[in-house]
């Protein structure tokens, strides 16, 4: 019999196989995180500059526009069609029909007044609920945002006046005066409700348009702005450099 020491002996491991010769290792595979390195490495692409732009290289016309861009760029068609419709309805009455602002106040008020009263009359007759007129009334935050908005806007055109009156920037004071120039021209042709008509006409064309063909109208406005900035050189070293400016310094060095 055999003897169960022996049998209890553990066998040896067994021999690892080395692989035969001209047999190639498996291919590696490569770490996930090296694509995604490759990925974060990579260059990103270098960004053109766009030339001149009228609003800024960073400014779209939406956001140029502020709250007004929904209704200026046709966003909000209805309310669009609304202002066109009521700005033409009133420059028809007042400057085709020629009726007057007093006038069609009055004549509005008694319409609308003459037609609630005899409606809530009415009801007492016919056995029926009065209409339910709201109570109408002006918000205060929008008097006090409005009027700050106002003089705002006066207080900064009066200190680019003051500017111009000091001598301190030629190019505002010639743009400036082009500007009231052409003003002047318009007032000559057309009384001020016209002009307020065509204005709220060329806000609600003249935004679009120019969104939809910014490209074009910002590359001639880059030359137009180019050949601006010679004339003005021209005229600088013509004209403004020649006048002499001592009297000036000395006063402020008095």
């Amino acid at each position: 019999m055999a003897d169960p020491a022996e049998e209890n002996v553990a066998s040896p491991p067994p021999t690892p196989v080395a692989p035969a010769e001209g047999a190639s290792d498996p291919p590696l595979q490569p770490a996930a995180d090296d694509a995604s390195t490759e990925k974060v490495s990579a260059p990103a692409p270098e960004v053109r500059s766009r030339g001149f732009r009228l609003l800024g290289e960073d400014t779209s016309v939406h956001k140029a526009l502020g709250g007004a861009a929904d209704v200026l760029l046709w966003k909000d068609k209805k309310t669009s069609a609304v202002v066109i419709g009521g700005a033409t309805v009133i420059w028809v009455l007042f400057e085709v029909l020629d009726y007057h602002l007093l006038t069609l106040i009055s004549h509005v008020l008694i319409g609308v007044l003459a037609v609630l009263f005899l409606w809530s009359k009415a009801t007492t007759f016919i056995k029926k609920s009065p209409p339910d007129i709201p109570v109408v009334q002006i918000p205060e935050d929008l008097v006090v945002n409005v009027s700050r908005a106002l003089c705002n806007d006066i207080n900064r055109a009066l200190h680019l006046f003051r500017e111009i009156a000091m001598g301190h920037d030629l190019k505002k004071c010639l743009f400036v005066i082009m500007g009231l120039w052409v003003n002047s021209v318009f007032g000559s042709s057309c009384d001020l409700l016209t002009l307020i008509y065509i204005a709220v006409l060329l806000l609600h064309t003249v935004p679009i348009l120019y969104d939809k063909y910014q490209d074009k109208v910002d590359h001639f406005a880059g030359r137009a702005h180019t050949e601006a900035l010679k004339q003005y050189e021209v005229l600088d070293a013509k004209v403004v450099s020649k006048i002499p400016r001592g009297l000036v310094k000395s006063k402020k060095q008095n």
